[in-house]
């Protein structure tokens, strides 16, 4: 009697650990983005192998019953080229998770998330239209701004941390997330808090977004469409910003490609207009790119880009005035 009972008892702590493990994943995720280019920033030149914002993490769910769930997500960069650390390109430096790191419960109701992550409102807009690279390099949309611009300098942490966001459940084609990211900021910012929406829409071969994001006074807006036919993608977004120090601009950019088996072939143009409160400060950054798709995971791929930049302009260079070009051959590897 007493050895059933130790069987029966084994045989129920097995079955206990079995719906245990069912009920959670852990998914380890990444990208290794690396490339060779020969960059011209001014007059200045060189010829490196550079990294493409590489990222590792870490994201899991677990089953609460009732169809609620509970979920995190953390997330680092790293420098492929050297194998160091880089936790993001604003503010820090070394292994961190300063990329994404997020806690989340979703159910019927929706999701809520608490942490640190990229505004919707740009993935909703200009990462949307970054196909060639997926808006990473020297190659990614230099002209897009969050509206985070702090006594001339650039900080999106602000837009980034301690925040709190809302995501919808899905109505049709419909998605709608809004955000609050409370004042918790850097010493000498105003300590305002940020706020972020996003709206995505697709309706087949269409698909939509918005995406309104503020800092303090300062607020940008961004419209998008991408339309899928054939062989071709076409899109572009729209972004109108206003600032307290740089005042008003208006913001466009265009991109296409054309597949043809594993090749991709992309072409994209934007245009920034001068900010109302800095003279001369329009630029134009185009890019024409290669990728060749040798498994889902994985493509080599090539691109030329241009920034050209108006004498009160800085886009991706060092100095006003100055233009900026890269020449780059990579290969990119998700995970």
């Amino acid at each position: 009697m007493q050895k059933m009972t130790r069987v029966v008892l084994a045989v129920l702590a097995v079955a206990g650990t079995t719906a245990a493990m069912a009920q959670s994943s852990v998914t380890l995720y990444g990208r290794v983005n690396t490339t060779v280019e020969r960059q011209k920033d001014g007059d200045v030149s060189k010829t490196g192998m550079f990294n493409n914002s590489s990222r590792f993490g870490f994201k899991g769910t677990e089953d609460l019953g009732g169809g609620l769930k509970a979920g995190f997500q953390l997330e680092s960069g790293f420098n492929s080229d050297t194998g160091t650390g880089s936790g993001w390109t604003h503010p820090t430096t070394g292994m961190s998770f300063a990329r994404h790191s997020e806690v989340n419960l979703s159910g019927g109701f929706g999701m809520v998330r608490l942490g640190n992550f990229t505004p919707e409102s740009y993935y909703a807009t200009a990462d949307y239209v970054g196909l060639h690279n997926h808006d990473t390099g020297s190659s990614s949309d230099a002209l897009y701004q969050d509206p985070v611009w702090f006594g001339g300098s650039y900080a999106r942490n602000l837009s980034t941390t301690n925040k709190l966001a809302y995501r919808a459940p899905k109505l049709g084609g419909l998605t709608l997330e809004g955000a609050v990211s409370f004042h918790e900021k850097v010493a000498g910012t105003n300590n305002k808090n940020g706020y972020d929406l996003a709206a995505n829409y697709d309706l087949g071969a269409l698909a939509m977004g918005a995406g309104y994001s503020q800092v303090g006074d300062d607020k940008q807006l961004g419209l998008r469409a991408l339309y899928s036919f054939g062989q071709f993608v076409v899109g572009g977004y729209y972004q109108r910003n206003d600032e307290v120090l740089r005042g008003t601009r208006n913001n466009f950019r265009l991109a296409g490609m054309y597949t043809m088996g594993a090749s991709e072939l992309h072409l994209n143009v934007g245009r920034a207009n001068s900010w109302s409160n800095i003279a001369d400060s329009a630029a134009t950054q185009y890019t024409v790119g290669y990728n060749y798709n040798l498994s889902k995971r994985t493509k080599v791929y090539g691109y030329y880009t241009r920034v050209n930049n108006s004498a009160g302009a800085n886009y991706n260079v060092t100095h006003r005035g100055d233009d900026f070009s890269s020449v780059a051959v990579g290969v990119r590897h998700n995970f």
